[in-house]
């Protein structure tokens, strides 16, 4: 009985350690497997990502090769350049689905002049990297194909800009060079897909053409002629602008080079303008003035009182060209539906009270299309001008902005001031 006794209390130390040896080696293989698993989630990731790297690699290998194509003959034509020192760089956007930032249109004109400049530094910091300067001087050219009208009702709906910022927008910056060119392609589904590419049919095959950039949301409805110039060797000139929402166009046998630009445009496409959603023009003096989207639900005017007189009246420059203020900053209406006869004697009320451009002794912007007078309507006769107090008088005009003319309560428009990049 004591040796019983004595060998069982040998016994449990060592079944406690045996338990305890057996816990541990449970522990430790379940950290085992659980490490396993992260390795192999961890391996997982990066054969992908390898995978994703080859594949873009090949991709850029492709498209390194194609210009390589298309380089080698250029210089085989050297001699056309002996003549014509200024090779030609080109760049061409399609407008209506390349959308510039909110933020640049809505300066202005000096929106339009950063906007150029930004994508003419990107372009230049691309060209940087390759071996061009054996063309010698470099003529860089930008045109833009787009129908305004339809873009201004596109972001007017959106309430991105104006009429006169998206004007100003487009003038600041095919002011920024000679050479960046605005094409309005008016109206039709695919006036700007035919135009961009008989464009691209013409001058990619140019022997001076050494780079052509092309900033297009969808580049599927140019496969047949892409296809057709890379079998000429002239695929490589053409550098792909783009962005994040840009429709991916990968065929087996074409490969473009790419330049990323999301600082500049627009991620998304904008829905299309609802068809309730149209544009209206007025005649003003026998011309037409600028276009203004207008909606087909609005307030109707109280037949009992003047126009001047509705509550608040109506805006003279929505109505007969476009409101600078915008939506829901200007103190007038915009909401009023108006016949053709109040247009009218809109637009003679109107002509009654001097532009501020040429109040301020400037240059009116809008010329013939300005709803508001550039001519007193007195003639010489007016008797305020004999006695040098004619608001027509240009510079020398005194008086606030707010002015009434024959009873009429009309706001003349500030000219803006606008800012200038060096």
């Amino acid at each position: 009985m004591s040796t019983y006794l004595r060998s069982h209390r040998v016994g449990l130390p060592l079944l406690d350690l045996l338990l305890g040896l057996s816990d541990a080696t449970v522990r430790r293989n379940s950290d085992l497997q659980s490490r396993v698993a992260e390795l192999e989630m961890e391996l997982s990731v990066w054969k992908q990502a390898h995978s994703a790297a080859l594949e873009e690699s090949e991709r850029e290998a492709k498209a390194h090769n194609v210009q390589i194509a298309a380089l080698n003959r250029q210089i085989s034509c050297l001699d056309c350049f002996r003549e014509n020192q200024n090779p030609l760089i080109l760049c061409v956007i399609n407008g209506e689905e390349k959308i510039f930032l909110k933020e640049l249109l809505v300066q202005g004109h000096l929106g339009g002049r950063t906007a150029a400049q930004n994508l003419t530094k990107a372009i230049a910091e691309h060209l940087s990297k390759e071996d061009l300067h054996r063309f010698g001087r470099l003529s860089f050219w930008i045109t833009i194909f787009v129908n305004k009208s339809e873009l201004l009702n596109t972001l007017y709906a959106h309430e991105i800009c104006t009429a006169e910022q998206l004007d100003n927008f487009f003038a600041g910056f095919s002011s920024a060079s000679p050479r960046f060119l605005l094409v309005d392609t008016g109206y039709g589904k695919d006036n700007i897909f035919l135009k961009i590419k008989e464009y691209l049919q013409t001058y990619i095959r140019f022997p001076q053409t050494i780079r052509l950039f092309l900033a297009a949301h969808d580049l599927s409805r140019y496969a047949s002629l892409l296809s057709e110039l890379e079998k000429e060797h002239s695929l490589g000139k053409i550098i792909r602008l783009y962005a994040t929402g840009d429709h991916d166009f990968e065929q087996e046998s074409l490969s473009m080079p790419r330049l990323p630009l999301d600082n500049l445009f627009l991620a998304q496409q904008l829905p299309p303008v609802p068809s309730s959603f149209a544009s209206h023009t007025a005649s003003v003096n026998g011309g037409t003035g600028s276009q203004s989207p207008l909606s087909v639900i609005g307030r109707a005017i109280d037949p009992t009182l003047p126009l001047h007189k509705q509550n608040p009246p109506p805006c003279n420059e929505y109505y007969l060209m476009t409101c600078s203020k915008g939506p829901g900053s200007c103190k007038y209406s915009h909401d009023y539906n108006l016949t053709s006869e109040q247009l009218k004697l809109l637009a003679i009320n109107a002509k009654k009270a001097p532009c501020n451009w040429l109040k301020n002794g400037m240059p009116c912007p809008h010329g013939d299309k300005c709803c508001w007078g550039h001519v007193c309507p007195n003639g010489p006769k007016c008797f305020h001008l004999s006695k040098g107090k004619c608001w027509f008088k240009g510079g020398k005009c005194t008086g606030s902005v707010q002015m009434r003319a024959n009873g009429l309560g009309i706001e003349a428009m500030h000219p803006p001031l606008i800012g200038e990049i060096a």
